[in-house]
């Protein structure tokens, strides 16, 4: 058996509760990519990943439910931090969803500063 090498962690207990909360399929595959990132890191790669600029990423999720995203970044020690998730429904990610991720993600990465 492989042990992890990255942790995920979350933004808050509140978000952890509300991205468990989302449909069935769309929590399955977080599941599953988040076992696989604490494997390999954070990078899975397209369609699973992708780079949003400035150390901002997304988790693509798809399901029978429909696309979710969910905004992630790493800090020192190899952790995983998810932000924020939204579900999809059109082509472009609204300003507002990328806001909230990349508020949070500064809170994040100033709390690690000494």
């Amino acid at each position: 058996m492989t042990t992890a090498n990255w942790q995920v962690t979350f933004y808050s207990a509140a978000f952890q509760k509300e991205l468990l909360l989302l449909p069935a399929g769309f929590v399955a595959r977080f599941l599953r990519y988040a076992e696989r990132m604490e494997l390999y890191g954070s990078d899975l790669g397209m369609p699973h990943t992708r780079a949003m600029g400035d150390g901002l990423f997304e988790l693509r999720l798809k399901a029978a439910e429909g696309i979710a995203r969910v905004f992630y970044c790493t800090l020192v020690g190899r952790r995983i931090v998810m932000l924020h998730q939204f579900v999809k429904k059109s082509e472009k990610t609204a300003r507002k969803e990328l806001d909230i991720a990349r508020k949070r993600m500064r809170e994040v990465k100033d709390a690690e500063q000494p």
